[in-house]
């Protein structure tokens, strides 16, 4: 009995991955320009920083308080004597009414103590004060 034998080639496979590459990059560039980053409009203020810092501002209503001492109520100046007859206006049209304080880190406490003892008489059922993350 005689033995066949076939020589056989074993070709390798060689796989080229760089289109695949190419695409996971075009992706990756796709997703960082098609979305948005939130950038919060108004007074540009430093923000004590926290670890629970979250962003949830849409459809409230916003007091800034600057270093100076100045006040703002929804990107409008505003003195600390209007601030209560204000809010009465504003806080009606907001069902959940809720206000948050964005006061500089170096803003006086007292100020940002009246401002939360304003909103408070005005109405305000929740007082939040706006925070920044702490980067490690």
């Amino acid at each position: 009995m005689r033995k066949i034998r076939k020589n056989h080639i074993r070709s390798s496979l060689i796989l080229d991955l760089t289109p695949m590459a190419d695409m996971v990059f075009l992706l990756l560039i796709f997703f960082m320009l098609s979305s948005s980053f939130l950038v919060e409009p108004g007074i540009n203020l430093k923000l004590p920083k926290t670890k629970t810092a979250e962003i949830q501002t849409e459809n409230k209503i916003i007091i800034s308080i600057k270093e100076s001492g100045e006040i703002f109520l929804n990107n409008r100046e505003i003195k600390i004597d209007e601030l209560e007859y204000e809010l009465r206006t504003l806080l009606p049209l907001q069902k959940d009414k809720v206000v948050i304080i964005r006061a500089d880190k170096e803003s006086r406490h007292g100020l940002v103590v009246k401002v939360l003892d304003k909103a408070k008489i005005a109405g305000a059922e929740k007082l939040a004060i706006a925070t920044e993350a702490e980067t490690k």
